[in-house]
């Protein structure tokens, strides 16, 4: 049987909202969230928190969320599960950000069984969400073959719509299907041009000629960047159909 876990990368020091991870959300720490929710997935065997924070640490000690503590000079938050990719056993790792206390469960399903799976023989899959083509450059596109392989990311507005006025494109979804082998390559890779350039992390795998699939899902995905973002995360959670589940 092939064991998959799910790795959750989270600091306190984000750019725009400092401690969102610990931000509170219906009486629970947004990075708990996350983790609860990891765990209502009927593919994870194991869920754990990498962070170099003490205080995120604690709180997930309070919540019974297993947790480890890794170094704080990573520069994203691929580096830091990739940090502890030995201190595991697992064949495939599902990479959930920290940030996205909505996160479905099903979507971490469909990554998990597909990397599992893994018919292309995959280094990495994202999934992607198709959204308005005039969505802001915050989001990352993702551009795909015909069979799925990925041939490029970017927060800029591609494809240019010079002969077609396509109206929708496809969102980088941050639930991220990695082999255990991929994450210990990417771990002795150094940042590229257009990673930097772009603030795109994966992008250094890509232009290192792993191979990267997308998958196309349903649903909507949510992450909080600012403080906006967490209030409106304050008013979603109480429709959510997985909050009252943890």
């Amino acid at each position: 049987m092939k064991r998959i876990i799910g790795l959750i990368p989270s600091r306190l020091g984000s750019k725009r909202l400092p401690g969102k991870a610990l931000a509170d959300l219906s009486g629970l720490p947004v990075v708990i969230h996350v983790a609860k929710r990891a765990l209502l997935s009927k593919h994870l065997e194991e869920v754990i928190v990498c962070t170099d924070s003490q205080e995120i640490k604690d709180k997930c000690v309070q919540f019974n969320v297993k947790s480890i503590l890794t170094n704080g000079d990573y520069r994203n938050g691929t580096e830091r599960i990739a940090s502890v990719a030995d201190k595991y056993e697992f064949d495939f790792a599902i990479d959930i950000q920290g940030d996205e206390p909505l996160v479905n469960p099903y979507h971490i399903d469909l990554v998990a069984e597909n990397i599992a799976r893994n018919k292309n023989k995959a280094d990495i899959i994202i999934p992607t969400l198709e959204v308005p083509y005039t969505c802001p450059e915050t989001i990352v596109r993702v551009q795909s073959t015909i069979t799925g392989r990925i041939m490029t990311l970017s927060r800029a507005n591609i494809p240019h719509r010079y002969a077609v006025p396509i109206s929708t494109i496809q969102k980088h979804l941050s639930v991220i299907g990695f082999t255990k082998n991929a994450l210990k390559k990417y771990a002795k890779l150094e940042p590229t041009i257009n990673e930097q350039s772009e603030d795109i992390e994966l992008l250094r795998a890509l232009e290192n000629d792993m191979n990267l699939y997308a998958l196309q899902v349903e649903g909507n995905s949510f992450s909080i960047d600012v403080q906006d973002d967490l209030l409106k995360a304050r008013v979603a959670i109480k429709s959510d159909k997985f909050f009252g589940k943890y």
